[in-house]
């Protein structure tokens, strides 16, 4: 079968081009003829094309709805018309592609999380299965293709990269190892760059006296923050990179947290089930998988189905469990987290919002304070917060040293995350701008250095 494709329902907006770029950047001439900055991320995708010296960076466009941010998902469907009868597109395409057919469909989602995880191996999708480097090569593919030549014969990509990797035990070297394996022959040269120093050196543009400056850069996955001295316009070095901290916990944890208390207990968490003549608790991985947008979808499998089959028919109440089973069967993750994130960004702008979540077998309705949230998050912002004062010493910087602060990525616009700098280094002293695109832009101005190896990770 061949599936049409159009539009089933609105996508989420683009986000706005930084303010801070001016129109003209004097910067040393290129290395390379054709060079891009590419911030791949946990829930989005966005890349820049360097140009020309004394040119500001251009945002690749794409034919896409959202234009120039491509959600870093992958749907997958069969089609005997494809070879390997398994088709695949990624982007709002993929969005599209599983709201039309979701029964029929994988869609994996914030799979970036998973670099530096050991105990991901591989992807389960139909018959098949695929390594990290593998998913990322197909999303690449068709980033490309989407963005109408833009991408093609690159000579140098500069990517960005967390300081610290999602997981509770990311190991770098693995990821290193699966990003290289990703990004094999998309560019001639291939280089790894912190994404809040890319921020920082994009900020820099703007500035015409020295700074040191703090960039916050909070993304899907992780929180990164560097401290980096901006020295005067024209400085042999504009930017020197004093220190670096992150955490792995962002956008995504705060997701788990509202799953966590409004969507799990109707999924059987705190329940029990019988095992001969024992009454145990019923396993939490189930719950932590189910919470985690990068596994949930990986939960559709023989092996997972068949242990939840077997725990629902001892269970001591089977119905949240036949619940679960049907979340996962149905293919629910987007609509699930589609509803998490209004919930969040709703309780951005307001003290309380209303949670809606429904399909067949559930339905959720629950009014949250934003009082109740900052409660379910509070101890993942103190750890952002100690992050922020790692990097400072690493910097062997004081707070009142901080001249300026520059917080991007979508989690910034959370007001207990803004409180951390708010309460610490004042009003004043703190600029937003460009969530979605700010990272890219300063990859771009990095990549048509002479000297890249200056700023790589």
């Amino acid at each position: 079968m061949i599936r049409d494709s159009f539009v089933h329902a609105a996508i989420r907006a683009k986000g706005a081009r930084p303010s801070f770029l001016p129109d003209y950047i004097p910067m040393t001439a290129p290395a390379a003829a054709r060079a891009i900055g590419l911030d791949f991320g946990t829930t989005n995708t966005v890349a820049a094309l360097a140009g020309p010296d004394g040119e500001a960076p251009s945002l690749v466009r794409l034919d896409t709805v959202e234009g120039e941010v491509f959600r870093s998902a992958l749907c997958f469907w069969h089609d005997e018309d494809v070879r390997g009868g398994l088709a695949v597109e990624a982007g709002p395409g993929a969005i599209r592609e599983y709201l039309e057919y979701p029964s029929d469909s994988r869609f994996l989602q914030s799979f970036k999380s998973t670099a530096a995880s050991r105990s991901f191996d591989t992807a389960p999708v139909f018959e098949k299965r695929f390594r990290f480097e593998e998913l990322g090569r197909l999303f690449l593919d068709k980033l490309t293709r989407h963005a109408g030549g833009a991408l093609d014969r690159l000579d140098r990509v500069v990517v960005g990269r967390p300081v610290t990797y999602a997981g509770s035990r990311p190991d770098e070297a693995l990821a290193r190892q699966r990003y290289d394996a990703m990004f094999a022959g998309f560019a001639r040269e291939v280089h790894y760059v912190y994404e809040p120093l890319a921020a920082a050196f994009g900020y820099a543009a703007h500035l015409t006296e020295p700074t040191t400056l703090l960039v916050a850069d909070f993304g899907g996955g992780t929180s990164d923050f560097s401290v980096v001295r901006i020295a005067e316009p024209g400085a042999a070095q504009r930017c020197v990179p004093l220190g670096h901290a992150g955490v792995g916990i962002a956008g995504d944890r705060f997701d788990a947290r509202i799953v966590d208390k409004l969507v799990l207990p109707f999924m059987g968490k705190g329940g029990k089930y019988r095992s001969f003549d024992k009454i145990l608790d019923i396993p939490g991985g189930y719950f932590a998988d189910l919470a985690d947008w990068s596994k949930l979808a990986l939960m559709r499998n023989r092996r997972t189905l068949a242990e939840l089959e077997t725990l629902r028919r001892t269970a001591i109440d089977p119905q949240p469990i036949s619940r679960m089973i049907a979340l996962i069967e149905h293919e629910l993750a987007f609509p699930l987290y589609d509803a998490v994130g209004r919930l969040k960004r709703a309780l951005t702008q307001g003290h309380s919002a209303h949670f809606s979540f429904s399909s067949e077998e559930v339905v959720i309705e629950a009014e949250v304070l934003r009082a109740e949230f900052e409660g379910w998050i509070a101890a993942d912002v103190a750890r952002m917060a100690g992050a922020v004062d790692r990097a400072l010493a690493e910097a062997g910087v004081a707070e009142g040293e901080i001249d300026r602060v520059f917080l991007t990525g979508g989690t910034s616009l959370v007001p207990a995350v803004r409180a951390i700098f708010m309460e610490r280094f004042g009003a004043e002293r703190i600029g937003a701008g460009g969530e979605l695109t700010s990272i890219a832009d300063g990859l771009a101005l990095i990549a048509r250095q002479d000297d890249v190896a200056a700023w790589t990770a």
